[in-house]
């Protein structure tokens, strides 16, 4: 019998914290096992738009399997500070400072190594900091993001939009400004999490589309999500209304820093990641399309392949299937043995 989703709000197998993380505040979840004993530590990492609870499934399979979880709210998410930019520093919500804040964190928590795991934007940054700090982390795993790995060469996301990945075009009106004058209450907010979602108009209207971005007028026509409503939704609205959508945007705002960062790596030749992997693709994917992980088994000698017929939301559409193969491929590799885990 599957442990049932936690509920952010009141649910005691789960604590809210905050601390402070190289100079800015973290919330982030935390829970441990119900006989407070754990024989290892995950952190997952989310993605746009989403945040921490955005893992609601996986935590209670993760505990029942003994192991200890900490999620944090990514950098202008929920609970998280925001840095305004500018004045601050773009470099702010790219992959080296949010490794670099993982790093942090599991100091303050006491764990000297992590199995690291990541959706969407939090695939990108796990796979990165599995670069930038090979001794933390002894696993790792992504679903739905596959690898890429760094590059002397910078492309921009334009000439990808324009090349290889058309359906990265949303990627540009995401990064233009031009969201948030139209996504800017809690009215506006609840529609555009309830279409990216899943919810549609009444004629079948997407509210996103990925070679285009989000659609203005299709805004106050969708109706409600399968995957995001009730109390979870009233949950993000609130979390997404801390900051606004502008914080969260600035994601799509760091790719040049990332690349002018990640020339060290370069540098260094620090490009496979050889210690186990995992890839969680979601087959029905319209944003990170399975062909684009076909190369990735290069870089990673240690990688475990998986996949679903799911869109990009698998964590929460079909969690028992996506549960399954983490579960498993976290038992290959000796964790969660001793208890009788379910999904």
């Amino acid at each position: 019998m599957a442990s049932p989703p936690f509920n952010p709000v009141g649910d005691p197998r789960v604590e809210h914290r905050h601390s402070q993380v190289n100079g800015y505040n973290y919330h982030y979840l935390y829970a441990e096992p119900a006989n407070g004993k754990f024989e290892a530590t995950v952190f997952l990492i989310h993605g746009w738009p989403d945040c921490s609870a955005g893992w609601r499934y996986q935590i209670p399979l993760l505990l029942d399997m003994g192991l200890r979880v900490v999620a944090p709210d990514l950098m202008g998410f929920g609970g998280t500070d925001a840095p305004k930019v500018p004045p601050n520093d773009i470099s702010l919500y790219g992959f080296k400072r949010a490794s670099d804040d993982i790093a942090e964190l599991a100091k303050i928590v006491g764990s000297r190594q992590i199995i690291l795991g990541g959706h969407d934007w939090g695939g990108a940054v796990v796979w990165r900091a599995a670069l930038w700090h090979p001794d933390l982390i002894s696993h790792v795993f992504s679903v739905c993001t596959p690898y890429s790995a760094p590059s002397k060469q910078y492309i921009s996301t334009e000439d990808l939009a324009r090349g290889p990945l058309p359906q990265f075009g949303y990627q540009i009106q995401l990064a233009s400004g031009e969201v948030e004058k139209f996504i800017k209450d809690e009215p506006s907010i609840r529609q555009f999490l309830k279409g990216i979602y899943g919810a549609k108009g009444a004629n079948g209207e997407h509210l996103m589309i990925p070679e285009q971005g989000i659609i203005p007028e299709t805004l106050p026509l969708v109706g409600d999500s399968r995957l995001l409503n009730g109390k979870m939704l009233d949950y993000y609205v609130q979390e997404y209304s801390r900051h606004g959508i502008h914080s969260t945007l600035n994601w799509y705002r760091s790719r040049k820093v990332n690349w002018e960062q990640e020339l060290e790596l370069v540098k260094q030749n620090k490009k496979t990641i050889s210690i186990p992997t995992l890839f969680v693709q979601a087959n029905f994917d319209s944003y990170l399309k399975p062909e684009m992980s076909k190369s990735m088994g290069a870089f990673m000698p240690n990688l475990t392949r998986g996949d679903v017929d799911a869109t990009h939301w698998i964590l929460m559409q079909k969690p028992a299937e996506a549960n399954l193969i983490i579960k498993n491929w976290l038992q290959g590799q000796g964790f969660g043995l001793k208890t009788r885990s379910s999904l």
